[in-house]
């Protein structure tokens, strides 16, 4: 394809692909259990320089590797089609399942916020009202794709207004009690290991600055302006993410969030708190403009959900294409012409997550089984070095090796304290990636022949 895009459309892509449920659900539960403003915030300065170390990582790959399919493609030049094939495999079981469970949770949050519903009763409806959504938009991405484009064009275009209207009123309005953003505490060992461990719900939030890899072959003068792009964006997400948690920090300070959670009537635990949008909004604003805002933001949530539902089937339908899937999940519908089939595994996936798990739990494992493989896909970088020394690098990283060490480093400290602070759920995510590597060889043995060249498409 040639080379089109500009500084401002590769900006776009970074931000558009990072902004998400995050930073609308998990702040509440960093301020609970850090139990101070101030560190919250700190962590979020934190989550965005691991992100844009791995995303500066990225941007060699992608520039040295052309090619559509992200992180597949890295992995299968680096270590082989194993891993490239758990790469996918990661994907549907982890990286678009898990995503899409807690996307359409955390929309039906904050929907039905306004009307009090308390206990497992609540949990029920949520659950309910999160199935119907994906069943919803996976029925309009069947349909097709003029349907998808306008959906997914009304929700984006909600999301940046929700945002701006919440940043500008709340600092405003919050602004009298700028107090509550200076609450340092001592530090010690166990709230070094907690803090480790809240960066992995701030992790997700960051996840999809590997977006950007994906216009690495289509961008004019990539070498000069793919790292513009990605620095310019990744301040930008910063700068959004820190005024939305400053609006957070200025209508709650972390002892009233602490109530919450440890109420003797809470049955939710951490998750009582997942709507921490709304919970502020309700406190600056009162429940006149609160309740609004809380379905203007369920609704704009449905954005997030709507991306996952249509690209996770791509990745499921591009494997099956290769002969690393059921062939019947290639099929696509005679009359739009999409996955309908691989669309089907998707949301069968998503609704196992969604109806066995927490929101907390379910942003915990896909958090967890994401970061296995972005490190392995950024490691890579050290390999194809040093097994493809003379592979073009129009760009490279700036500061090797210390920026993707850094990245890996502190990928690495937050995972073992997620395996420390939440073992059952991190074993899981775990669990499932390595249960791909009996798959993989059982379908290579029932295949002839073997497929060993990588598909094009897959990838996330």
């Amino acid at each position: 394809m040639p080379a089109e895009f500009g500084l401002a459309m590769a900006i776009f892509v970074v931000v558009a692909s990072m902004v998400g449920i995050g930073v609308l659900t998990t702040s509440g539960y960093t301020m609970a259990l850090v139990g101070s403003n101030e560190y919250m915030l700190a962590l979020w300065v934190v989550g965005g320089v691991i992100a844009a170390c791995g995303a500066l990582t990225l941007a060699e790959l992608s520039a040295a590797l052309p090619h559509t399919g992200g992180d597949y493609v890295y992995l299968y030049h680096a270590y082989g089609p194993l891993a490239a094939f758990l790469s996918g495999w990661a994907s549907f079981l982890v990286g678009f399942s898990g995503p899409s469970a807690a996307s359409a949770i955390a929309s039906a949050k904050y929907l039905l916020a306004p009307m009090g519903l308390e206990g497992g009763q609540a949990v029920v409806i949520q659950r309910v009202v999160a199935t119907t959504a994906i069943l919803i938009l996976a029925v309009i991405h069947i349909s097709g794709r003029e349907r998808t484009a306008q959906v997914q064009g009304w929700i984006t275009g909600l999301k940046l207004a929700v945002l701006g209207l919440l940043i500008v009123a709340g600092l405003v309005v919050g602004w009298p009690h700028s107090a509550n953003l200076h609450d340092p505490k001592p530090v010690s060992g166990s709230l070094v290991v907690t803090m480790m461990f809240s960066l992995v719900y701030i992790y997700y939030a960051y996840t999809g600055w590997n977006g950007a890899s994906y216009l690495a072959g289509e961008i004019r003068d990539a070498q000069k302006v793919l790292p513009r792009a990605i620095l310019i964006g990744m301040a930008g997400v910063m700068m959004l993410y820190l005024g939305v948690n400053a609006v957070y920090a200025l209508a709650l300070p972390v002892a009233a969030v602490r109530e919450m959670v440890n109420d003797p009537a809470n049955k939710q635990g951490l998750d009582v708190v997942a709507p921490i949008a709304e919970i502020a909004a309700r406190q600056l604003f009162g429940p006149r403009w609160s309740t609004p805002l809380s379905v203007a933001i369920g609704l704009m949530l449905l954005s997030t959900l709507s991306v996952y539902l249509l690209l996770g089937p791509r990745v499921i339908y591009a494997m099956a294409r290769a002969g690393q899937f059921p062939a019947r999940a290639a099929r696509l519908t005679h009359r739009a012409g999409t996955p309908a089939v691989a669309t089907a595994f998707q949301v069968g996936m998503s609704l196992v997550l969604l109806w066995t798990g927490s929101f907390e739990s379910i942003v915990v494992y896909a958090s967890v089984g994401l970061s296995f493989f972005s490190m392995l896909a950024m490691s890579s970088i050290f390999v194809l070095r040093w097994k493809m020394p003379d592979l073009p690098r129009p760009f490279r990283t700036p500061g090797y090796p210390l920026t993707p060490a850094v990245y890996l480093g502190l990928t690495s400290l937050l995972t073992v304290a997620a395996f420390y602070q939440r073992p059952q759920v991190s074993a899981a995510a775990l669990g499932s990636i390595l249960a791909g590597i009996p798959f993989y060889y059982l379908w290579k043995r029932a295949t002839s022949p073997p497929t060993t060249t990588p598909p094009a498409e897959v990838g996330r």
